[in-house]
């Protein structure tokens, strides 16, 4: 599977709507954007962080306030908010969760390209100071949003088929690159045991995050090693959000789940 450079923010809304967007789009990832002595820390904010009760007036004042000469557009998925534009702008790349708690400034465009985006972004950070969703975010104790990481811009890739496992994840992100390769997209269905009942010669999954994102794992590493040891599963790929990953077959299913493993020992091993 090759990852696509451009036009992130569109598989995304192709993910969350199930509409292929045909003009260019950009993701507006709300952030707290904290100064330090010396420079500025981003923290991304996402799930409980960012209710969609607070999101929406957010955006709908950004698009009474900077939409009007219709240059620029802004609009609420949900909890996703995206940026329109009728001439495409130079964007970050990378999503804000993840460069949470680091200094944006190395992932943001750069040179002459990336004048629009610096100014678009400084008048978003101008428009959210003071709003009222903020003053009460702040008065309960939460981060405001002071800023949007603008990020992903493109146009939506065309329909393409290509043979791909099935998906069960509830990322919007991924769903829309599935259907971009006409591939079949389900949602989460709460268990890897689920996923095996339906698709027996093998598929992607990605759990959802939660508060109990380490019960969550527990039982999906669980489930794998019974269906490893069971010859369910020929070969396993596990992709962690720290960036681990671990390729297990079946003559390894024991050593990912044994008391000592190479990703608590440091030890080598097929791990990356």
């Amino acid at each position: 599977m090759s990852c696509p450079i451009d036009g992130m923010a569109a598989l995304r809304f192709w993910g969350q709507t199930g509409d292929r967007p045909t003009a260019w789009i950009a993701a507006a990832d709300p952030v707290y954007l904290e100064p330090r002595l010396d420079h500025l820390a981003l923290y991304a904010l996402s799930g409980k962080l960012m209710p969609p009760s607070d999101l929406r007036p957010l955006i709908d004042h950004l698009q009474q306030s900077l939409a009007g000469d219709g240059d620029v557009g802004f609009a609420r998925v949900r909890s996703n908010a995206y940026l329109t534009a009728q001439e495409p702008i130079t964007t970050a790349r990378l999503p804000a969760y993840s460069i949470d708690r680091r200094q944006p400034d190395d992932f943001l465009p750069s040179g002459e390209a990336a004048a629009e985006h610096r100014k678009l972004s400084s008048e978003i950070e101008m428009a959210l100071h003071d709003h009222e969703v903020n003053i009460e975010r702040e008065n309960q104790g939460l981060q405001p949003v002071n800023a949007l990481w603008i990020w992903g811009g493109g146009h939506s890739p065309g329909q393409t088929t290509v043979p791909h496992p099935p998906l069960f994840s509830d990322d919007p992100l991924l769903k829309g690159y599935w259907m971009s390769k006409t591939g079949v997209a389900e949602s989460w269905p709460g268990s890897i045991d689920a996923c095996l009942e339906v698709a027996v010669a093998g598929f992607v999954a990605a759990t959802p995050e939660s508060d109990d994102d380490d019960d969550v794992l527990e039982a999906c590493l669980h489930e794998l090693r019974l269906a490893l040891n069971a010859r369910r599963v020929s070969k396993l790929t596990l992709l962690f959000r720290d960036g681990v990953c671990a390729r297990v077959s079946r003559s390894q299913a024991m050593r990912l789940w044994r008391r000592r493993n190479p990703l608590i020992d440091g030890a080598d091993g097929d791990f990356e």
